[in-house]
């Protein structure tokens, strides 16, 4: 019998979060050597980031139409991406525990 997995948590994901820029930090990432797009470069972040939470957790995982990328109501936060050179200067949020950073 397959065990199932367990459901992400807003606590588990600040965790898991600080873990994967850890290692990702560490990794070469041959996908995107040579990429300036800072959007390509976002996009690469976030779905290898999204991935490994849904292998490892039951999650919801939203999409651009949706407009947030974790839609659960007890984590309901969005992910973004950027450029030290080039901080994201719009945020939405009205708490900084809504937004990932790393």
């Amino acid at each position: 019998m397959k065990s199932e997995k367990p459901r992400l948590t807003i606590e588990i994901l600040i965790q898991e979060a600080k873990q994967f820029c850890i290692t990702m930090s560490q990794i070469r990432h041959e996908n995107i050597v040579g990429v300036t797009d800072g959007k390509a470069i976002g996009t690469y972040i976030e779905h290898e980031f999204k991935n490994l939470l849904a292998q490892k957790y039951m999650v919801t995982i939203g999409s651009s139409a949706q407009g947030i990328d974790f839609p659960d109501p007890d984590i309901n936060t969005d992910m973004k991406t950027t450029f030290i050179t080039q901080p994201q200067s719009s945020c939405p949020f009205k708490n900084a525990r809504q937004k990932i950073f790393g």
